[in-house]
């Protein structure tokens, strides 16, 4: 992942921009690239941001707020699959993921659910 360039040097492309430096000449005096400049430039003339955003993704679940939901469902049918907990949320909450989703969701909470699997019948039954 790139780094963020200093908050000083932003402030100097952008004071150079404002003060009438084309983007082109500013990104080259600075050692930039020009898309650079721009996009901060741009950003600053918009907003009136300066400071670098925070890089990466954001932290957090789009199914977090859907906690109690899931819980619910668990509770209700304990050997419910995630296709089937993926069902329920496009179904009652409009929420569209698929069962890797759901099962981020409890890795990152620590639960798993380990199903047994069903045993055949001894054909050597002890007399």
């Amino acid at each position: 992942m790139s780094h963020s360039f200093s908050a000083d040097l932003r402030g100097r492309v952008i004071t150079a921009i404002s003060e009438g430096l084309s983007t082109r000449k500013a990104a080259k005096r600075f050692g930039i690239g020009i898309s650079t400049a721009g996009k901060w430039f741009r950003r600053y003339r918009n907003n009136g941001e300066t400071t670098a955003r925070k890089q990466g993704q954001p932290t957090g679940s789009k199914l977090d707020k859907h906690e109690a939901f899931i819980f619910g469902l668990v509770e209700e049918t304990p050997d419910i699959s995630l296709a089937e907990i993926t069902e329920h949320l496009g179904l009652e909450h409009q929420v569209s993921v698929c069962p890797a989703t759901v099962w981020h969701f409890f890795d990152k909470r620590g639960i798993t659910f380990k199903k047994r699997q069903r045993m055949r019948a001894s054909s050597n039954a002890a007399t």
